[in-house]
């Protein structure tokens, strides 16, 4: 420790010394006198007036060099849109690269214009255009640090090649872009230009790598004026029609074998003043979105899924509220006020089902109706009101022929509220959070499973100074959650918790309480070093034993105190081999309410890209001390295993038509525990450009998991605590498959395809006696053969602890065999811009095979070998605007 504060002086010393200025850049536009044709040649008289704006300098590799090949470009507006030429410069024409892809991919060459209308120093309007003619638009914010790719707006573009380079003309209405009602505007704004050829970015206004931010780092527009905010108003009704295969079995009337379904529903856009839109939806319908890869957790923790669906993706950095997002990352890392995945979740409510019956369960929640109030003012307020209804989902039972039904999901609102200020051109800001989930439970049945109402909420606050290369930061949250004594008391004793964990002195459950609140938050300071090559963050976190975000939010573990700190070093031009090259080091501490000492590693990771194009990093954790809260089940603090996990990745030149390479990532336990655990990841991939409009990858994954003490169940023998762990062998094998095919830049076919399996054997099987002892074979009792007996079929182990042939306790056998196939066809044709036809095929099967199968076996019988359920669907959307 004493060595890790004396790294962290030295490091605040050196990043104290002096900086160069950044010196920012202009340019001053006129008035257009005649109609822009955006056909991609700068022909018009127009662009014969404007001057030029050049000199563009390296962003990467070779950060502040001049760049292998120029840029130019030219602004000028009308009354109703900024337009935009650019003129891309290279020596030899043959190097020009004009692949295909669908919107919002970056394929071969491209130009880049960024606008700060709003003129914050934070937020941003993102449009690309690359050489092909793919369209891509981002909505950024934070500076930077976040970018909404399912921001579509509407505008043009075109582009020509050149005897000596490619041209560009780009057409943005206003109506896209946020911005104040006044006479003369001042943007910040930047354009930049990747080079595919030199694997090269440059940019109009440099700033140098190290320099915090984006967008407050952007040059100024000058010379619009007397143009006038224009309030957006977009409808967009859609119509689905579906069709679902699936095998048929015998008596079961949910499963004939086929059903259809017809939908039709609305998105719309309406700007209700010049700062402030609202976006709502009706009967949403997310049926050609790609499904989530397959997943298997046996620790029992929430597996994160990120957010596919469009309307939730859209704005969602306005939602957001991460808790504790360092740069040293962290298992807190998705911890966050709103998860909108929750909003639409599968039906989670039990029901009772008579024996013999036939079942019917809904897949996902009906999302009835949302809507999302946001914007910012002129003045730096950003607002941000999300509300959201989900409908009544029931469970179909049918029962010698009689079908009933049973609530499985309550009728339930959602609101997410956030406002943000901000202070000195965004260099402060302060927000505030509030969410609410309101179920109405009565009469349901589902009293005792749902929480009747659940509020979260927090205040953040960023300080930045010397031109934010210090930054401070914090939130502070709390949560308050009503229902019956059974449900709070099922809530306490839930994986999150575990207040009935029999060493933990400063937990009780209380089984008469009918609401539980907590709190938590996190603070941190960094300096990410300016134009120097050092930075660093320090953060602490912590999680009250009563905090619960997951009615709305995400929150894997409460009842932690955590500090964490990063240093980082980067070289940001080449040197010898190197294009770039980057140092981190990380560590980690982490506490109970209790005080108890959980956790302690120790972090060394390097990255670099050489001159041949190829890029390889690796790094190597120390676990020193790991002990769990949770590896129980509730039941006792577990000793886990310290020791060494290291990994490595190769990646080929991504220029190239065929691109590959490798991950490694390992772990073995040493000391006390050398034996009790080792891991092994290995992951491949593939990418082959075989035409400009096609791209194929591959991306296989096999891993091997060794584990001596892993949960299996909780006995108890004559009043005494039983918790019966095993040594698992669990190997999974998964390969992602992608063919992108384009007709267009505004017509394409996608493929994604995912067989997965995931095989775990259990052998070993013993009782934990100290579960905090230092060697891991003094933590537990292995069970001899007289003691542990099998059913004939090996589907229960029997336990006669004292020999005396009656059987004290059983439990079922853990072994497991997880298949599953997920794959999605989609043909997408924007007809008009943001108007769209999609035809999709989806199909998908899961299955459960025997555990003693080899995988590769396993996958062709009893994955393979199932019949599939087969969805097809067709939906046509027309956006009026």
């Amino acid at each position: 420790m004493r060595s890790v504060l004396a790294a962290s002086f030295f490091l605040l010393v050196t990043v104290l010394l002096g900086q160069d200025t950044l010196v920012f850049r202009s340019y001053t536009t006129t008035h257009a006198t005649e109609e822009i044709q955006i056909d991609g040649v700068l022909d018009e008289a127009m662009w014969d007036v404007l001057p030029w704006g050049d000199d563009f300098t390296v962003r990467q590799p070779n950060n502040g060099d001049k760049p292998k090949n120029q840029t130019k470009f030219k602004i000028t507006y009308d009354d109703n849109y900024l337009y935009l030429g650019v003129y891309c410069l290279i020596e030899d024409i043959s190097k020009l690269e004009s692949r295909l892809a669908r919107r919002d991919n970056f394929p071969g060459d491209w130009i880049e214009i960024n606008i700060d209308s709003y003129n914050d120093n934070i937020t941003a309007y993102s449009f690309t255009l690359s050489l092909s003619g793919v369209k891509g638009d981002e909505f950024v914010s934070n500076n930077g640090q976040n970018w909404d790719s399912n921001w579509n707006p509407i505008w043009y573009g075109a582009t020509q090649e050149q005897e000596d380079g490619w041209t560009a003309e780009m057409k943005i209405p206003f109506s896209q872009l946020r911005f104040g009602d006044q006479d003369v505007y001042e943007w910040g704004f930047n354009i930049n230009r990747r080079d595919f050829a030199e694997d090269e970015m440059s940019s109009w206004q440099f700033w140098p790598v190290n320099v915090t931010g984006f967008v407050s780092n952007f040059g100024t527009l000058y010379g619009i004026e007397n143009i006038k905010p224009k309030k957006q108003l977009e409808i967009q009704p859609y119509v689905t029609t579906s069709i679902s295969t699936e095998p048929s079995e015998a008596g079961n009337p949910f499963r004939s074998g086929s059903n259809s379904r017809l939908g039709v529903g609305l998105d719309g856009k309406v700007g209700v003043t010049n700062d402030l839109t609202l976006d709502f939806t009706i009967n949403p319908d997310f049926g050609q979105v790609e499904a989530d890869p397959s997943a298997i957790n046996i620790d029992g923790f929430q597996i994160f899924f990120n957010e596919q669906r469009p309307f939730f993706i859209e704005n969602a950095n306005l939602f957001s509220r991460g808790i504790s997002q360092f740069e040293a990352g962290g298992s807190f890392w998705n911890d966050n006020l709103f998860y909108s995945r929750r909003i639409g979740a599968s039906p989670r409510g039990s029901v009772e089902v008579p024996d013999g019956s036939f079942v019917e369960r809904p897949t996902f929640t009906s999302i009835i109706g949302a809507a999302k109030f946001s914007g910012k003012t002129k003045k730096g307020l950003s607002i941000g009101v999300l509300e959201s209804i989900t409908a009544e989902e029931r469970v179909k039972i049918s029962t010698d022929g009689v079908e009933t039904s049973a609530i499985a999901e309550p009728l339930t609102n959602y609101f997410v509220g956030t406002l943000t200020q901000d202070f000195k051109g965004a260099e402060s800001q302060i927000g505030l959070t509030l969410t609410a989930v309101n179920r109405d439970l009565e009469g349901t049945g589902l009293e005792d499973q749902f929480h009747k109402t659940a509020y979260t909420g927090g205040v953040n606050f960023l300080h930045t100074w010397k031109d934010r290369e210090w930054n401070l930061k914090g939130n502070v949250i709390f949560s308050n959650l009503t229902g019956t004594t059974e449900r709070i008391t099922a809530t306490q004793e839930s994986f999150e918790h575990f207040f009935q964990r029999p060493d933990a002195d400063h937990l009780s459950v209380d089984t008469t309480a009918t609401s539980l609140g907590g709190h938590g938050g996190a603070l941190s300071l960094a300096n990410y070093g300016g134009e120097d090559n050092l930075s660093f963050e320090h953060g602490i976190t912590w999680r009250s034993p009563g905090l619960e975000l997951n009615d709305i939010g995400f929150m894997n573990t409460a009842d932690q105190i955590n500090y964490v700190a990063w240093m980082g070093y980067q070289v940001p031009k080449p040197f010898g081999i190197f294009r770039r090259y980057r140092v981190n080091y990380n560590h980690y501490f982490r506490w109970t309410y209790g005080g108890e000492h959980l956790y302690s590693a120790f972090n060394f990771n390097t990255h670099a890209g050489f001159t041949n194009y190829w890029g390889a990093g690796g790094g190597l954790t120390w676990e020193a001390k790991d002990i769990s809260t949770q590896a129980l089940f509730g039941g006792p603090r577990l000793r886990q295993n310290q020791g060494l996990s290291p990994w490595f990745y190769v990646e080929s030149d991504s220029r190239k038509k065929v691109v590959y390479g490798f991950n490694v990532r390992g772990f073995r336990s040493i000391g006390l525990d050398a034996g009790a655990l080792s891991f092994n990841s290995v992951g491949l991939f593939l990418s082959y450009q075989p035409t400009d409009a096609m791209s194929l990858s591959f991306r296989p994954r096999y891993s091997h998991q060794d584990r001596a003490v892993q949960n299996v169940s909780y006995e108890q023998m004559e009043g005494k605590d039983r918790y019966v762990t095993g040594r698992i062998d669990q190997r999974t094998l998964s390969m992602s498959m992608r063919l992108n095919y384009s007709l267009g830049p505004n017509m394409t076919v996608e493929y994604w395809g995912q067989p997965f399996i995931s095989r775990g054997n259990y052998t070993e099987y013993k009782y934990i006696t100290d579960p905090l002892a230092a060697g891991y074979q003094d933590r537990f009792h292995l069970y001899d053969d007289s003691e542990i007996t099998s059913t004939e079929d090996g589907s229960v182990w029997m336990i006669d602890e004292n020999s005396d042939g009656v059987v004290d306790y059983e439990f079922s056998d853990p072994d497991f065999n997880f298949l599953q196939f997920r794959s999605n066809l989609v043909f997408r044709w924007e007809y008009k811009p943001n108007s769209e036809f999609f035809l999709v095929w989806t199909q998908g099967t899961t299955n459960s095979g025997d555990p003693d199968k080899g995988l590769f076996n396993s996958l062709s019988e009893d994955l393979f070998g199932q019949d599939a359920r087969n969805t097809f669907l067709m939906k046509l959307t027309y956006r009026f605007y």
